[in-house]
């Protein structure tokens, strides 16, 4: 029998962190808006309760819980605030490109230090996105040359998650420009290596408390050791690349979802409790059944999120794996915008006053469908591996061609 039915382990996890959303996300929702941050003593509770470092092993200062258990708590995470989990420390996407593209060394070096006692204030970061195509070639704007035992990286990054905060980079940069996507190189940069210059932190549509940015690579030089190529020893770079694309895609398809429940909720008690035409409006059948379309979205995507990350937990094949993480981070990010668009309009007029937490749920659920994968995306890597065709980063993951996203 089949059963994607949390333990009773994960049951307790769930509800621990579904209080802390209730009693300190959600109420402060808006107070984190406009300080665009998490303040301090937010961020201490989440460390000790272990939140950035679910999916992370033990041996590398982790909880080990895997993959499942992480989608669960950043669910409820979400529906406290959608934007809070950006702005607590940890290593992010960091720690899933580590996992999937370094060596057990590298890996103990980049993610020890966020399981200190002072990993609250520690930020790991992922620069792969660029302000524009290449028109003579495929592949990243960024290059690295290697030269004096190491390697020279040059170029310009854009949409960096955590660019101001960050202590330490994953750098994507193209090693073989002839390969096109599949001559690429991931490269650990400080952020103190001389060369490298970040941009003002970018104002955004939503996730007030993420922070976006740029950063120029001017001749920054890093050593041979600092490449990332565990798996690029046995030819398999490209698909460690787009596991790790997967697996943290899922994480935001799993706050999405959370997002996605945090609007139905809010829109279903509104609809309760508005009179009109002497009865409340949720009882007038065109509103009934968008709310009930809205509930069907969220147990649907809760549903598909949850399998896929069960499936890399169990050890399932990658294709398996990749193309249940494609129906579910497609489907989860379309139905978070359903759920704020809808929220915005059952509310009526109210939908668009601040007075109300649908405005920001809706403009929340637009940008996180521009993180880690975009729906379009998702819906490639789920037909490539339909129709069997091969895996091409180009295609699947985000690139200045197409269209930029958060990673």
């Amino acid at each position: 029998m089949i059963s994607f039915s949390p333990t009773e382990d994960q049951k307790m996890m769930q509800d621990s962190v579904a209080q802390f959303a209730r009693a300190t996300l959600r109420p402060r929702l808006r107070e984190f808006e406009a300080a665009r941050a998490i303040p301090e003593d937010v961020r201490k509770v989440a460390h000790e309760m272990g939140l950035g470092l679910v999916a992370v092993p033990e041996a590398l200062g982790g909880a080990g819980l895997g993959l499942a258990t992480a989608v669960l708590l950043e669910e409820e995470l979400a529906w406290g605030d959608p934007a809070a989990a950006f702005g607590f420390g940890g290593p992010g996407a960091l720690g899933f490109a580590a996992q999937e593209l370094g060596t057990a060394a590298q890996c103990s070096q980049l993610l020890a230090p966020f399981a200190a006692a002072d990993g609250y204030a520690r930020f790991g970061a992922v620069a792969w996105g660029e302000p524009r195509a290449l028109p003579e070639r495929a592949g990243l704007l960024t290059v690295a040359t290697e030269r004096d035992g190491g390697w020279s990286l040059t170029g310009e990054k854009a949409y960096v998650t955590n660019a101001d905060r960050a202590d330490v980079f994953v750098v994507f940069a193209q090693v073989d420009p002839a390969r096109g996507w599949g001559g690429l190189g991931a490269f650990l940069v400080k952020k103190d290596n001389p060369g490298l210059t970040l941009k003002p932190r970018a104002t955004t549509l939503g996730l007030d408390v993420a922070s976006f940015g740029a950063m120029t690579l001017s001749d920054v030089k890093v050593s041979r050791e600092d490449r990332l190529q565990g798996p690029a020893a046995s030819g398999s770079f490209d698909a460690a690349l787009i596991r790790f694309f997967a697996k943290n895609a899922l994480i935001m398809a799993a706050r999405s979802v959370g997002l996605s429940r945090a609007a139905f909720e809010v829109t279903r008690d509104y609809c309760d409790t508005r009179v009109a035409f002497g009865k409340p409006i949720g009882h007038f059948q065109a509103v009934a059944f968008t709310l009930a379309d809205r509930a069907m979205d969220v147990e649907a995507a809760r549903a598909l999120v949850w399998r896929a990350a069960w499936l890399w937990d169990s050890g399932a094949p990658d294709a398996e794996a990749l193309r249940s993480t494609g129906y579910a981070v497609s489907f989860a990010h379309e139905a978070a915008m359903r759920c704020g668009d809808d929220g915005v309009q059952l509310h009526g007029g109210a939908g668009f006053m601040r007075d109300y937490p649908v405005e920001k749920l809706m403009r929340d659920a637009k940008q996180l469908q521009l993180c880690g994968m975009t729906a379009e995306q998702a819906d490639q890597l789920a037909a490539a591996v339909e129709l069997g065709r091969p895996l091409d980063p180009g295609a699947i993951l985000p690139s200045a061609e197409t269209q930029s996203a958060f990673v």
